[in-house]
Formats: structure tokens, sequence, C-alpha cells
């Protein structure tokens, strides 16, 4: 059933409605009706009205909204207080999970160095030094600085940094 559908069968209801209560004895002193009033939004606001009345009833209490007898007693003698500094995050809480950790810093380790030479190119310099042609995507993003913008572009006496 579509929404419009709905609302043609909606319309068609009310008419009955009004129909039964103009063949029912004693309906001339009968209250109007929205449909008799020629609103079309008095219907809507109600159905608004009602809704909003059930998600009320439907939410917890706030403390506006409470009783006095449902507040919880004042902090005294024996009763924890609340905390009010700071709150730590636990091991389970999605704060403790977004933070990053900083990765721990690498040994000092003696970078290796590749200065180029003519003729060459980032695949036939990745076969040569790191065993693997298809690893020159890898050279290119550690030597994109020095390249430029075109991997095939490498000119010699450029000083690339070899992976590990």
């Amino acid at each position: 059933m579509g929404l419009f559908d709905f609302l043609k069968h909606d319309k068609k209801k009310q008419q009955e409605q009004t129909e039964q209560q103009a063949a029912a004895p004693g309906a001339g002193a009968a209250a109007p009706t929205p449909s008799d009033m020629g609103s079309k939004y008095t219907d809507a606001a109600a159905a608004t009205k009602a809704a909003a009345e059930r998600m009320a009833a439907a939410a917890p209490p706030t403390a506006a909204a409470a009783p006095k007898s449902a507040m919880p007693p004042k902090a005294g003698a024996g009763q924890v207080r609340p905390h009010t500094g700071a709150a730590e995050p636990s091991d389970l809480s999605a704060a403790h999970k977004a933070v990053p950790v900083p990765p721990k810093p690498a040994p000092a380790a003696k970078k290796r160095t590749y200065t180029v030479k003519p003729g060459d190119s980032l695949s036939a310099i990745a076969r040569r030094e790191l065993g693997n042609e298809a690893r020159w995507r890898e050279l290119y993003a550690l030597n994109r600085g020095v390249i430029g913008a075109n991997p095939d572009l490498v000119h010699p006496g450029q000083v690339l940094t070899l992976p590990s």
C-alpha cells in the first residue's frame, strides 16, 4: 500500500464515520470533526502530539522531571561522592581505543643509499639492489621528493634512499 493509498483510505474512513454520526439519533448536536472544520492539518497535528506523548512516556525520567522521592539521597557519611576530576579511560571504553599509541622509534640504523647512474631505471635499481624489480613502486614512494612526479625520469647523480 503506497502513501497516497493510505491517505485515501484514511479519508474514506473519516467520511464513513461522519455519515454514521449523522445517521445516529441525537446527532444534530454532535461536535464537528476535523474534516467538517475544513482543516487538513488538524489530523497531522493530533498525530504529532500523540507521537510526542508516546515518546515522552517511553523516555527515562530526567532529574528535572523526576519527583523528589526518586532523587538519590545526598552524599553523606558512608557514601561515595562522584568523581568530578578528569576521568581516566578504562580498557573497555571507546576513548581508550580511539587514542593511537605513538610508534616506538626504530633503532638508528644506517640508511642505505644509491646514486643513479646513466641508463638506470627504478625497476633496474630495485632488481639489482632490492632483489625484486616489482619493488620499484616502494622505491619511488620513498624517494618521490627526489625523483619528482614522473617515476620514469631518474637522472644520473640523484641519490636515492633504499628501503630496508
